[in-house]
């Protein structure tokens, strides 16, 4: 099926949709109006249940918190003290490890800093000498290159005149064998379509009733 059968189904189906669509809204909205009051009655059975449960749960909530309080204090009492004499320890050892390390960072920076400086020298000078070949090397390709591209697009110019003349022949018989053969499938379209129009609109109120429904417990939990 063309793109131009697709439209045309399309326009068809929309316009009786629209057709048909105020009535469909009306009875909707009916049976929306309907679902809220039963939706009303079961929200307010489901706070009260809920108040109960909510106030058990912070009276335990309140003892639970009382207990921990207490743990929490000694703990916290009895690792200040462990963490004190850890950290004591650990002060005593860092500022001996402390100086060691610093002398061997000095030394150790020293012999790295002579030998990058040699190597420095050493790539500046590989890299002038790469650097200058590379250079003429890249103009040559890219003088050959620019002379094959113009060759190409002279041809392909060419190419795309004669295959653009040919496409419009083409699409000029293409649009009229089309035109002939959708005259002949609307009369059989329409009745495909009435019966499509039904089943969608069977769905569409299904969907609606849904989402009246997600909508009113959202709007009721707010």
């Amino acid at each position: 099926m063309t793109t131009e059968e697709r439209l045309y189904k399309l326009e068809g189906i929309v316009e009786g949709v629209m057709a048909t669509l105020p009535e469909r809204i009306t009875s909707l909205e009916n049976r929306m109006d309907l679902l809220r009051q039963e939706l009303k009655g079961d929200l307010a059975a489901l706070r009260q249940e809920l108040k109960v449960d909510v106030t058990s749960l912070e009276r335990k909530l309140q003892e639970g918190m009382a207990s921990l309080r207490q743990e929490f204090k000694a703990d916290i009492a009895s690792l200040e003290s462990r963490l004190q004499e850890q950290v004591a320890s650990l002060r005593q050892e860092f500022k001996a490890d402390s100086a060691s390390l610093r002398q061997e960072l000095k030394a150790g920076m020293a012999s790295l800093e002579s030998r990058l400086q040699e190597g420095m020298a050493s790539l500046r000078q590989e890299f002038k000498a790469d650097s200058a070949s590379l250079h003429q090397e890249l103009k040559a390709d890219m003088a050959s290159l620019e002379g094959r591209l113009q060759e190409q697009m002279v041809s392909l110019r060419q190419e795309f005149k004669a295959d653009s003349a040919s496409l419009r022949q083409e699409l000029k018989a293409d649009m009229a064998s089309l035109r002939q053969e959708l005259r002949a499938d609307m009369a059989s379209l329409r009745q495909e379509l009435k019966g499509d129009i039904n089943t969608a609109l069977n769905r569409l109120m299904l969907y609606f009733s849904a989402l009246a429904v997600i909508l009113a417990l959202l709007t009721l939990w707010r």
